[in-house]
């Protein structure tokens, strides 16, 4: 039997968890706030974490392209319990991943980087 495409999305959130241990959870958020897909822990409420994600990547667009450093790529905050980091899919969504206080952020955004070029494909 064929998987939805929401399946498809929150298994690729998976994919991306488990060959990153460092990620600890993921989204994806439309620009205008609404989750798509998402493998949150319970104790995360996903349509904060949509709201705030698009609140973030339309400031960083702003500063961005004000700031005349191009075309947005990332986003990220560094708290001391760990990152936040957005990634635009395209022009309708954002990947948001929520990684460890000492996560090799390389490899995070390697691993982010080919997540977002699958997920391009399946919005």
């Amino acid at each position: 039997m064929a998987k939805s495409r929401n399946e498809q999305l929150v298994e690729r959130l998976r994919d991306l968890q488990v060959s990153s241990p460092d990620v600890e959870a993921a989204a994806i958020v439309s620009v205008d706030g609404l989750s798509i897909a998402s493998s949150l822990p319970g104790n995360i409420e996903e349509d904060r974490v949509s709201a705030m994600s698009a609140a973030m990547l339309s400031l960083g667009e702003r500063i961005s392209t004000e700031l005349r450093r191009g075309s947005l790529e990332q986003v990220y905050v560094k708290g001391e319990r760990g990152y936040v980091i957005l990634s635009s899919i395209g022009e309708d969504a954002v990947l948001t991943v929520l990684a460890r206080e000492h996560a090799k952020l390389g490899l995070i955004f390697l691993d982010m980087s080919r997540a977002v070029k699958e997920l391009e494909k399946l919005l």
